[in-house]
C-alpha cells in the first residue's frame, strides 16, 4: 500500500512530539517546560523496535499501544521531575524522601493560596494524568498508523537505526562528539532513583561512629554567658551575591549593625557551604550540632542511631541548661531525644494565640519573645545554651507580619489581634513576587535579630546567627553557590578576636565565596569558647 501525505504527516507528528515528550527541558526558573532540539535514545530504541515489529508483521495491538503509552507517561513525568527539581529547588530530586514530605508541601501550598486556586490546582492535576495518556496514546496510535506502510516505516526504520548506533558510538568513543544530540536518557534517571532506594536498605553510606568526635573543651571564654544559635531559614549567601538582594537588604542589614555597635557589641561573620539547597532543614541543623556532614536522610536516620555527643552535650556537660525552640515543630518529633534537649517548645508548648501568618503560623518575633520569657528573663538560673529555628522566612515567604516595637504587647491576651499579615516593602529596590516576598521575609528576620538585640541590651550573651540554606533556586539564581552566613555577635572581645583568628570578618557581610562545609564550624565555635584558637593554628581552616 502507498501511503498518503496524511500518513506521512501522522507520523512526523508523532515522532516530534513523542520525543520531545522525553527529551524536554526546563524553562529556568518557571514549572514550564522548553526545547533544546535533542533526541531521545530511549524514545529511537522504542520506535526502532515498533517498526521491526510491523516489517515482520508482527505490528503493535490496541492493547500494546496503550501499555506503551504509560511507559511514555511514567518515562515524561520522570524526565518532568528531572529537569524542574533543580530549576524550582537547587537540587535534583530523591523520591525516596522526596515523596514523604509531599503532604506537608501540599498542606503549605493550599494554606498560601486562595482556596479557589487550590481547588483549580487539584483539579487540573486530577485531569491531567488522563489527559496526558490519551495524547501519548493518540500520538502512538498516529506512530502505529504511519508505520503500517512500508516505505515509511523502512524509511523510520533507517532513521532511528543510525540515530541509535551514533549514540552507541558517543558513549563507546566520547571523541567522536554526538552525545551532544542526545538528552540525559530518563532510564538513567530512575536508576538513580533505585540507588537511592538501595542506598537505604543496604545501608551503605559510611558510618557516622567513625567521624571525628567532638574536642573537649572547657568553655572557658564564655565565662557563662548564654549561647542562642539562631538558625535562619533560607538565608542564603544570595542576600549578599545576588546585586538586587543586596541593595534591598543595606538598610535592614545596617539597622542590625547599628544594633549591635549601640548594645556594646561586635559581629564578626563567614560563609560556610550548607549540606542541602532549597529545603531539608533538619540537614543543616544536625550537620552544625553534631559536627557531621549529613547531606541526605539516609545520613540523617544513621545518625540518629549513634551514640555521639552534640552541641547539646557538650553545653549540658558544663552545667548550661539545653532548650530547643521550634515555632515550626506540629507534631511528634521522637528524634529530639538524640540531641537530649533539657526542654523543647514546639508550636503547641509556645502557646501562640494570635492570627495566622501562613501555613507556619507563628511569627518569629513571637516565638524569640516567648522563649526570652520563659527561659532568658527568669534570674535564679544557669546559663542557658539555645537553639532557636525561625520560621517566617520559610518559603512561600508571605505572608509575614510588621515588626513589633513593644514586645511585652506580644505575649499580651492580643498578641497580634486585628493586624492582617502583610508584606510591607516587598517590592523594595524594584522587586516583586516571590522575589520581593523573599526579601521581605529576610528583612523582617534581621528587624526581629536587631529588636532583640535592644531589648536585651545589657544582657551577657552569644548570638550565633546561621542560615540553613539557601532559597530555592527560583530565587537564588542558577548555579548559586550552597554558602550561608553565619553571624556571631557577643561583648567578649577575646571571643571575637579568637573567631578573627579563625578567619572571620568584621561585620555582618561576609563577600568571599566558597567557604568550608557547614560541620566544620561546630569544632571551630568550640575552640573559640574554650579560648584556643591561637594555640591551634594547625587545625585552622581557611574560610
Amino acid at each position: 500500500m502507498v501511503a498518503g501525505w496524511r500518513a506521512w504527516l501522522g507520523l512526523a507528528v508523532a515522532l516530534v512530539v513523542l520525543n520531545f515528550a522525553l527529551s524536554f527541558h526546563n524553562l529556568w526558573p518557571t514549572p514550564w517546560i522548553t526545547t533544546r532540539h535533542e533526541l531521545s535514545v530511549e524514545f529511537g530504541l522504542l520506535v526502532l523496535c515498533l517498526a521491526l515489529a510491523s516489517e515482520l508483521g508482527r505490528p503493535p495491538s490496541r492493547r500494546v499501544l496503550g501499555l506503551l503509552a504509560v511507559l511514555v507517561l511514567v518515562f515524561a513525568v520522570g524526565r518532568y521531575l528531572e529537569v524542574t527539581a533543580p530549576a524550582l529547588y537547587g537540587r535534583r530530586i530523591n523520591l525516596y524522601w522526596d515523596v514523604q514530605q509531599l503532604p506537608n508541601v501540599a498542606a503549605m501550598l493550599i494554606e498560601a493560596m486562595p482556596s479557589w486556586q487550590a481547588w483549580l490546582l487539584a483539579g487540573a492535576l486530577v485531569m491531567l494524568i488522563p489527559l496526558l495518556y490519551w495524547a501519548g496514546l493518540g500520538l502512538l496510535t498516529l506512530l502505529g498508523n504511519g508505520l503500517s506502510y512500508a516505505v515509511p516505516r523502512r524509511f523510520t526504520m533507517a532513521l532511528a537505526g543510525i540515530l541509535v548506533l551514533l549514540y552507541a558510538a558517543g558513549r563507546l568513543h566520547p571523541a567522536i562528539g554526538t552525545l551532544h544530540w542526545y538528552s540525559l536518557p530518563v532510564s538513567a534517571t530512575y536508576a538513580q532513583q533505585l540507588g537511592f532506594v538501595y542506598e537505604v536498605i543496604a545501608d551503605e553510606d559510611e558510618p557516622t561512629s567513625t567521624a571525628t568526635p567532638f574536642p573537649r573543651t572547657s568553655l572557658a571564654d564564655l565565662s557563662g554567658s548564654d549561647v542562642v544559635i539562631l538558625f535562619c531559614e533560607s538565608y542564603g549567601a544570595t542576600t549578599l551575591d545576588r546585586p538586587d538582594f543586596d541593595d534591598a537588604l543595606s538598610k535592614p542589614r545596617q539597622a542590625l549593625a547599628d544594633a549591635v555597635a549601640q548594645t556594646g557589641r561586635q559581629a564578626v561573620s563567614a560563609r560556610v557551604r550548607s549540606p542541602t539547597f532549597g529545603g531539608a532543614s533538619w540537614l543543616a541543623h544536625s550537620t552544625l550540632l553534631s559536627g557531621i556532614e549529613v547531606s541526605n536522610n539516609t545520613q540523617y536516620q544513621r545518625l540518629l542511631t549513634q551514640d555521639r555527643d552534640t552541641l547539646v552535650h557538650r553545653f549540658a556537660e558544663h552545667g548550661y541548661r539545653t532548650v530547643g525552640v521550634m515555632p515550626g515543630l506540629r507534631k511528634r518529633w521522637p528524634e529530639g531525644a538524640y540531641y537530649a534537649y533539657d526542654t523543647i517548645y514546639d508550636a503547641d508548648s509556645l502557646d501562640y494565640r494570635g492570627p495566622d501568618f501562613g501555613w507556619w503560623r507563628i511569627p518569629d518575633q513571637f516565638a524569640l519573645a516567648r522563649f526570652d520569657a520563659l527561659e532568658v528573663a527568669p534570674s535564679a538560673r544557669p546559663p542557658l545554651f539555645a537553639v532557636i529555628n525561625s520560621i517566617s522566612s520559610h518559603a512561600p515567604f508571605h505572608p509575614v507580619p510588621d515588626y513589633q516595637s513593644d514586645w511585652q504587647v506580644l505575649l499580651g491576651p492580643n498578641s497580634y489581634t486585628g493586624l492582617e499579615p502583610t508584606a510591607e516593602d516587598a517590592e523594595q529596590g524594584g522587586l516583586s513576587g516571590m522575589d520581593g516576598h523573599y526579601v521581605t521575609a529576610v528583612a523582617y528576620l534581621m528587624k526581629t535579630v536587631a529588636g532583640y538585640l535592644r531589648l536585651r541590651a545589657y544582657h551577657d550573651m552569644v548570638l550565633i546567627v546561621v542560615g540553613d540554606h539557601q532559597p530555592p533556586a527560583r530565587i537564588s539564581g542558577p548555579d548559586a553557590s550552597w554558602d550561608v552566613p553565619v553571624h556571631v555577635i557577643a561583648r567578649d572581645q577575646a571571643l571575637i578576636a579568637a573567631l578573627e583568628d579563625e578567619g572571620f570578618v568584621t561585620g555582618l557581610e561576609p563577600r568571599s565565596a566558597a567557604g568550608p562545609p557547614m560541620h566544620e564550624l561546630a569544632a571551630v565555635l568550640l575552640r573559640a569558647f574554650a579560648g584556643t584558637s591561637k594555640r591551634t593554628r594547625v587545625a585552622h581552616i581557611d574560610w
